[in-house]
């Protein structure tokens, strides 16, 4: 049997308690990478029931597993959104606005709309919605957690196609993150298109690659 979801309804239900009718969690994926765009899923309930067993914070689930539910919340949300902002986006405006951006743009495609935002760590203070930011929100909200899942899922998605691009780098396995294998790739064959220019660790003025 599936394990019961560790992350609850319990922010949800006091938004809807305080009279709020489409209460959306909110949270991003690959805000960390050296590579790729970053991520950000939007999910709407309807209620408490209607959440897939085991769902909780993506980093905390098994990859199958993520895939499982991500297909799970998609058919039993009320609404769900997903939006993406480039590398080339992130390096531009920098990635905490990159997120904010990725962020505003899927609520701005849930249908029904949002009245309320649960986010995981980050405000919005760009956007109308009365929302309430959540330390660890992903671990603690259904709603935020089944964003971070699907945004998960979907991300990582886009990383093993790009993969097919650019092989020598290893991104199906690292998904864009900044690991001794990644480092090694960028080391030996500079960065490529996908990579973000602004981060430390892409340039390496030591090698030649700038």
């Amino acid at each position: 049997m599936p394990s019961p979801s560790l992350a609850n309804f319990d922010f949800e239900n006091k938004a809807k308690a305080d009279g709020f009718a489409v209460v959306a969690g909110v949270d991003e994926v690959g805000r960390g990478c050296l590579a790729g765009g970053v991520v950000a899923a939007a999910v709407v309930f309807e209620s408490e029931d209607r959440i897939p067993d085991g769902v909780n914070d993506s980093k905390q689930v098994a990859k199958e597993r993520r895939e499982e539910l991500a297909e799970r919340i998609r058919e039993t949300a009320l609404t769900w959104a997903i939006a993406e902002v480039g590398p080339g986006e992130v390096d531009r405006i920098n990635i905490l606005e990159a997120t904010k951006l990725a962020m505003m743009t899927a609520v701005g495609q849930l249908d029904p709309a949002a009245d309320f935002l649960l986010i995981d760590a980050v405000q919005l203070t760009a956007c109308p919605l009365p929302q309430n930011s959540i330390i660890k929100g992903d671990a603690a909200s259904a709603s935020i957690a089944a964003a971070s899942i699907i945004a998960k899922v979907h991300r990582d998605g886009l990383m093993a196609e790009i993969d097919s691009l650019y092989p020598q780098y290893g991104f199906a396995r690292h998904v864009g993150y900044g690991t001794p294998e990644h480092l090694d790739a960028l080391r030996i064959h500079g960065p490529c298109p996908i990579h973000r220019m602004s981060f430390r660790g892409v340039i390496q003025p030591e090698l030649g690659f700038e």
